[in-house]
């Protein structure tokens, strides 16, 4: 008798599953996916399906719901608590995501909504996956009260755990103020969109009230805002399609974690090509400047490459890229923006870069035309030197193949900053146009030849010999290579085939760092 009612009390059971699940899936309030989509936004689950594979989420917890009381919140227990999480497949690998869904409880964060978070962080290093998040919440639900705040521990912990052993992405689709501010700040790069991103640890009302400042959310928190001055954006973009986009071509450069190598990829640019071009781009005159940017893309595959950051520390630049398939990091001198000097602002970018290259397996080619450090009262009393020196740990704690290409200028204290042989790059090569010196000629010969300059009676015509006599005897492009600085002078129309095939030499490296519990780089 029990049998034949089974079947009907199965399909029964089956059909409230799927009532609840579309409930969770189509959120409590068909009003609240409206104003979503009436401020230009998407809702939670439509950024999923642009950023993953079609078809391929796979959804954790969506029939999870928070148990606090008080303020009317017994009587609000929507599914999902305010937060999808699950993962999927991007290019055919898996990612893990989690993304706030504004229309429960603003996104606000409280304790269900956090332990799904922290169940998927911890999955996601558990699979050794990248873990990308999509956040749009109003901060902490202050209904929950602190454990709402402990919440926000638990994924900061599992932020800095997980630095260096799976890629963290953050995308900032909507406000994110205080506290909750710090989990982005912990990932590896944060994509922002304009008019709809905003960050900050204290709001415009806030500002108001204790400094009296007048501020819009945009102007004190906006995406332009960081991303070109507090250079807390790697990317900024106008609509969250082509963010999450780009959220898909970042993933396809990166290993799914840090004992993985980054995919490599079929490319038909020749691994022989000249590249004749940078010759056109790249002037003889040294205090000439061009734009490095036009000379990466004549080196790598099909001229594609990623730059981050590239609104903020300009000076400076930081990408990703491929040679024959294999990606590489590639940090490069600037001459079009301050002649390409480093600051503090390049030096901290660099010093970022660097890390995260080293942290997973992405070898680091460096072109070099750095005139020195940028002088100034502002720069040296904002700590230059502590900062400076963030690069330079860096580049002495990296692991990874590393080789130096020197083009033009290579001074100073900035010369050997740039990945220079002393602090263990494995090959250092050298354009025929290359200067390197402790400074340049002109400044030399005023320190050098200072009295003979002041006495001599035709004193422009003296220093203009002695400049000329330095950089005979001192700068000229075989100077270093006489003396085993350099490990050779290449044509400058053979730079694609020498840097591929010395990566591919060095694609066996293995440097082990002495044993300790960790470093203490400057602060």
């Amino acid at each position: 008798m029990t049998t034949v009612h089974e079947p009907a009390l199965f399909a029964d059971r089956l059909t409230e599953l799927g009532e609840r699940k579309q409930q969770a899936r189509s959120g409590p309030d068909p009003s609240a996916t409206a104003r979503q989509h009436d401020k230009g936004k998407l809702t939670a689950r439509e950024r999923i399906d642009v950023l993953l594979d079609p078809g391929t989420f796979v959804e954790v917890e969506p029939l999870r719901r928070h148990r606090a009381t008080g303020f009317g919140l017994e009587a609000k227990r929507p599914y999902t608590d305010g937060v999808i999480t699950g993962w999927g497949l991007v290019d055919g690998r898996t990612v893990f995501v989690y993304a706030s869904d504004f229309r429960i409880f603003g996104g606000a964060l409280g304790e269900a909504h956090a332990q799904k978070i922290h169940k998927i962080m911890d999955m996601a290093v558990t699979a050794g996956a990248p873990l990308v998040s999509l956040n749009d919440g109003a901060g902490a639900r202050i209904q929950e009260g602190v454990s709402a705040l402990a919440g926000y521990g638990g994924i900061f912990r599992r932020n800095t755990r997980a630095s260096g052993v799976i890629p963290q992405i953050s995308v900032m689709l909507g406000p994110c103020a205080g506290g909750a501010a710090y989990s982005p700040a912990l990932t590896d790069f944060v994509f922002v969109v304009r008019e709809i991103s905003q960050m900050f640890i204290t709001g415009p009302d806030v500002v108001r009230t204790v400094t009296g400042e007048e501020v819009t959310h945009n102007e004190l928190g906006g995406a332009d805002v960081h991303g070109t001055r507090s250079g807390v954006a790697h990317f900024v973009h106008d609509d969250e399609e082509t963010c999450l986009g780009e959220v898909r071509l970042l993933l396809s450069l990166l290993p799914s974690n840090n004992r993985e190598l980054p995919p490599v990829a079929y490319t038909d640019d020749p691994s022989d090509r000249q590249t004749g071009r940078v010759l056109e781009l790249v002037p003889l005159d040294g205090n000439r400047p061009y734009d490095i940017r036009e000379v990466i893309g004549e080196i790598v595959d099909d001229g594609d490459y990623l730059e981050v950051q590239s609104q903020w520390a300009a000076n400076l630049v930081c990408a990703l890229a491929r040679l024959d398939g294999q990606v590489i990091g590639v940090v490069a001198s600037q001459p079009i923006r301050l002649a390409g000097v480093l600051d503090i602002n390049a030096s901290e970018k660099g010093a970022r870069f660097v890390q995260f290259c080293d942290a997973f397996n992405i070898p680091l080619l460096t072109l070099v035309d750095v005139p020195g450090f940028l002088p100034g009262v502002d720069q040296e009393h904002a700590g230059i030197i502590r900062r400076g020196a963030k690069l330079l740990y860096a580049y002495c704690n990296a692991t990874v193949p590393r080789i130096s290409l020197i083009l033009r200028k290579a001074y100073g204290g900035a010369y050997i900053v740039m990945d220079s042989l002393s602090i263990g790059a494995d090959l250092a090569l050298a354009w025929p146009t290359n200067e390197i010196a402790v400074m340049g000629a002109e400044a030399a010969a005023d320190v050098v030849f200072r009295r003979e300059i002041s006495a001599a009676e035709d004193r422009d015509a003296t220093r203009d010999r002695k400049i000329t006599e330095y950089r005979r005897e001192l700068v000229h492009p075989y100077y270093a290579a006489e003396r085993g600085l350099i490990d050779d002078v290449v044509d400058p129309r053979d730079t694609r085939t020498v840097l591929i095939r010395a990566f591919a030499m060095l694609a066996g490296k293995d440097t082990d760092l002495p044993r300790r519990k960790h470093g203490n780089p400057p602060q």
